[in-house]
């Protein structure tokens, strides 16, 4: 870990906590990256705590020094320290981080994979409950859509992605290819073509849109 300037003393945070709050813009500026600078060493003291939530260390560091910065701009001196205020701030949004986290590795999205079929194409959980949700593919049948579709892929799409559309639904030879087929035409792993294709087809969704 990288070392950290010592802390300030009594005296020179005081000096610094006044300049931000009393001096012109360049010497608040001053005062406000000294002060965040000085007391990294807190942030990485409090980071300590997490180090066993698999999170990198540097990263820890980095959203607790969010807490900081906002500890510095909100802090009152006439309600204490800096370094108590500052603490429970850095404290703060370190855990707003794990519970944010902790939320989201709970959620399951329909879009997420959750096997292949007999052609090796990807299944979602969307493709086994039999949701109705709209489907771009479902729009393409329609005339009016197909007319769009040329202009959207030119429009919508980067080479690499319209590339797979045209091969995945066989939109110029008539003849659909799997996600297998096409990394191995492509030299690109099937699930790499998987995300991309589903990249590619809420760009399209989105334009019909």
């Amino acid at each position: 870990m990288k070392t950290f300037s010592a802390p300030l003393s009594a005296s020179e945070e005081r000096r610094y906590l006044s300049l931000l709050q009393e001096g012109d813009e360049q010497q608040k500026k001053l005062a406000r990256d000294t002060l965040i600078v000085r007391n990294l060493r807190l942030v990485a003291h409090i980071a300590k705590k997490y180090q066993n939530v698999d999170e990198d260390m540097e990263d820890l560091i980095s959203i607790g020094t969010i807490g900081l910065i906002k500890a510095i701009e909100s802090f009152d001196s006439s309600k204490g320290k800096l370094s108590t205020y500052a603490s429970r701030c850095i404290d703060n949004e370190l855990l707003m981080l794990l519970r944010f986290k902790k939320k989201t590795s709970r959620e399951i999205s329909l879009y997420d994979p959750i096997g292949t079929d007999k052609e090796g194409n990807e299944i979602s959980l969307l493709d086994v409950t039999g949701s109705e949700q709209s489907d771009v593919l479902t729009k393409v049948e329609d005339a009016q859509h197909l007319e769009k579709l040329p202009s959207l892929i030119e429009e919508r799409l980067n080479d690499r992605e319209r590339l797979i559309i045209v091969l995945r639904y066989g939109l110029l030879s008539g003849e659909e290819m799997t996600q297998r087929s096409i990394g191995k035409k492509l030299g690109i792993s099937r699930s790499y073509v998987s995300r991309i294709e589903k990249r590619a087809l809420e760009k399209l969704r989105e334009g019909y849109e």
